[in-house]
């Protein structure tokens, strides 16, 4: 039996409206306990996969995911030369690589830990968005935290991306109001209100 996945997340959705009455429980009865690791409610999984279309226009071996557990697949640098980001500074890194992302879903952009906890390299706008309607060459804007200048090599993985999720626009409304409720424990309580303990 295959499910429409634009029915799934309608119904995902009514779960997290107070109002609705629909459950978890209506939701695993109708879809079959959802999606469980190998398989969907019987169905191979080969049958369910959601594909991610791209174009690799660099000489860089297409991404992947490295194992069954992984979250991302990496991002690598698409360079005529190597390429220093000095330290304090950032660079636009190219990939080579275009991605027709699916109807409800975005890419995000993610640092590698690695970078990170060896040379202070993250992303800068961690998690970089990319929308479902662009078609542009993925970028990947890096910024040097560490000590020393950071050196990229043609074909270096330089961040993961990972396919999410989104609320599409035509299920949220935005509404300007006058004022909003603060009838909340926490109202407008901002950074470090909660304390750290």
């Amino acid at each position: 039996m295959v499910f429409d996945l634009n029915e799934m997340r309608a119904k995902a959705l009514l779960i997290l409206d107070p109002e609705s009455g629909y459950t978890q429980e209506d939701f695993n009865q109708e879809f079959g306990g959802g999606i469980r690791q190998g398989s969907f409610s019987g169905v191979d999984v080969d049958n369910y996969k959601i594909k991610l279309s791209f174009v690799n226009k660099s000489n860089n071996e297409d991404p992947k995911y490295a194992t069954n557990g992984s979250s991302g697949f990496d991002l690598r640098a698409n360079l005529s030369k190597t390429m220093i980001i000095p330290s304090g500074k950032f660079s636009i890194i190219q990939t080579g690589l275009f991605f027709n992302i699916p109807e409800g879903f975005e890419v995000q952009i993610r640092p590698r830990s690695g970078l990170a906890a060896k040379n202070g390299v993250t992303v800068l706008n961690t998690p970089g968005t990319i929308d479902s309607d662009y078609r542009g060459e993925i970028m990947v804007i890096l910024i040097n935290h560490g000590d020393n200048d950071f050196t990229i090599n043609h074909g270096d993985r330089i961040a993961q991306a990972v396919l999410a999720t989104v609320t599409a626009n035509n299920v949220v409304k935005l509404i300007k109001v006058d004022d909003l409720s603060e009838d909340t424990e926490r109202g407008s309580g901002g950074f470090g209100s909660t304390g750290i303990k």
